[in-house]
């Protein structure tokens, strides 16, 4: 993926912490193989959770919960192909925080999905342990790996060696030279994917997801789904929602997909939602009582940063060696540090860096966008998200697509309009004909779903909640508005928005629809 979307690659800023951090997990490595027994009466095996795979993102076995708990992993068998559930299988892998209260109050498991697509729960959810210990006393708290990531069949594709120079590549091309090389390093990508996983690339679409979870509900005794998803997670909590309308419990969706946009559409959104957030970024320094070291007013810190990644595209300056930090590089380290406002000073002082000729700040953001460690191991983060995009979304733009709607992405951001556009083109030549233009999620039926939007999302417009609570039908979508910046809303620690979302996990108490925490 040559010029990944922020939102499609990594769709929380936790995550992207996490990559930077090192990361945790447990699984198996997702060999198929044929069942005959009903699958939904298996029982799991819950052990010690071992190191993650490379794959998974690295790094050690989880920390103990924060009452000494330990956290548990087992592998739930899924068909791989849900029309001949009876056909071949592959192992899922899950992770588990057994409930802290008393059992006569336990509600059941709450399933997790963090996003991506791409992005490892098994990893992601112990890292995050504390901030749903409120939860855990009514819940036993779970997450997985979707098929295709992780050690959920993950999806293999190029080496890092090939990776690393995947990313070098000028993802923002300006002659016929640069655009023949991005397509050509697309194909290369694809055909990869192709050859080291083509029989899982037909069967890691969202849909196949959404079962895999309602297997999970049977599994984990439930029987109703309790869910809380972020961002793509909400796209596909939203896709159970249609499937299952019946079997919904309480659920959450934060930092919400626009069900209704097809790729172009979601990525225009993307392009003026990062660009709200740089924006903001820049006011933010400009309006402070201490001088902002990026320059004297907001447009000067925006014309300062437009100046540096157009000398970058002439002249790279050193990253982390002997890689260098190229204008790609650089506009996908901007990006990911505009998930979050914690991020913000980071940011700062790696736009110093890079004004004094150092990238390596840039570059480890733009990592973490990639889904490279610092040891130079990728995960199948990158991998696993061009195939679950390529395999849900049916648009395959050209080169004369996407230069036709270049005035249009430049119009919503001259920072991100180019390399935006550009990313359209990853699912040219893919091996698998995509599903559908865009996702269905109406559920006539299902219990309430907590929809919750943030004004400052830029890789998930606020927009997008709105079409989210039209599309699930009357009566089920519940809007909450927050007003604050970043990517999602519950982490954000906002005291408003936790409230109403443990109140409804908890309690069962619904907000009042338009509610708005600020």
């Amino acid at each position: 993926m040559p010029n990944p979307s922020p939102l499609r690659v990594t769709a929380l800023t936790a995550t992207a912490l996490l990559l930077l951090a090192g990361l945790a997990g447990c699984g198996d490595d997702g060999d198929s193989k044929d069942k005959d027994e009903d699958l939904s009466a298996q029982k799991l095996s819950w052990k010690d959770c071992p190191e993650p795979s490379e794959s998974e993102g690295g790094s050690g076995a989880p920390s103990a919960l924060p009452d000494g708990d330990a956290w548990k992993c087992a592998t739930l068998e899924a068909p791989l192909d849900w029309n001949k559930p009876k056909g071949d299988t592959i192992g899922l892998a899950l992770i588990r925080a057994a409930s802290s209260g008393a059992e006569d109050r336990r509600i059941g498991s709450l399933l997790f999905n963090f996003g991506g697509p791409g992005g490892s729960g098994v990893t992601t959810l112990p890292s995050f342990g504390q901030d749903y210990e409120q939860l855990r006393t009514r819940y036993d708290l779970v997450s997985f790996d979707p098929r295709g990531v992780g050690r959920s069949a993950g999806v293999t594709c190029e080496d890092d060696e090939q990776l690393d120079e995947y990313f070098q590549q000028d993802g923002t091309p300006d002659d016929d030279a640069e655009r023949q090389t991005l397509l050509d390093n697309t194909e290369k990508f694809n055909e990869a994917c192709e050859k080291n996983s083509g029989k899982v690339l037909p069967h890691v679409r969202t849909t196949d997801a959404a079962r895999d979870m309602d297997l999970m509900r049977q599994v984990l005794g439930d029987d109703e789904l309790h869910y809380f998803g972020i961002s793509y997670g909400t796209e596909l909590g939203g896709v159970y929602a249609h499937l299952f309308p019946k079997k919904v419990g309480r659920a959450v969706f934060d930092a919400v997909v626009d069900p209704t946009q097809n790729l172009e559409q979601g990525s225009l959104g993307q392009a003026k939602g990062f660009q709200l957030a740089l924006d903001n970024f820049a006011e933010d320094c400009a309006s402070k009582t201490q001088k902002c070291p990026l320059g004297d007013s907001a447009q000067n810190v925006k014309d300062r940063i437009a100046k540096l990644l157009k000398d970058l595209d002439g002249k790279p300056i050193p990253g982390i060696l002997p890689r260098e930090l190229t204008q790609t590089a650089a506009t996908s380290g901007i990006a990911q540090a505009l998930y979050s406002q914690e991020f913000w000073e980071f940011l700062t002082k790696g736009l110093q860096q890079a004004y004094d000729g150092d990238g390596q700040a840039l570059m480890l953001l733009s990592d973490a966008m990639n889904g490279r460690g610092q040891d130079g191991e990728y995960s199948n983060l990158s991998a696993a998200n061009v195939s679950i995009n390529c395999a849900d979304d049916r648009s395959r733009y050209t080169v004369a697509d996407v230069r036709a709607k270049l005035p249009e992405f430049r119009k919503a951001s001259s920072l991100f309009g180019d390399y935006l556009a550009w990313g359209m083109v990853n699912c040219t030549d893919w091996a698998v004909a995509g599903a559908a233009d865009h996702p269905d999620v109406s559920a006539p039926g299902s219990a309430p779903i907590l929809v919750v939007g943030n004004t400052g999302d830029p890789a998930t417009p606020y927009e997008g909640a709105r079409k989210m609570v039209d599309s699930l039908g009357k009566g089920v979508g519940v809007e909450l508005t927050y007003k604050g910046q970043g990517h999602g809303a519950y982490d954000s620690g906002n005291k408003c928005v936790r409230d109403a979302v443990n109140g409804y996990l908890l309690d069962g108490k619904v907000p009042s629809t338009g509610t708005v925490c600020s």
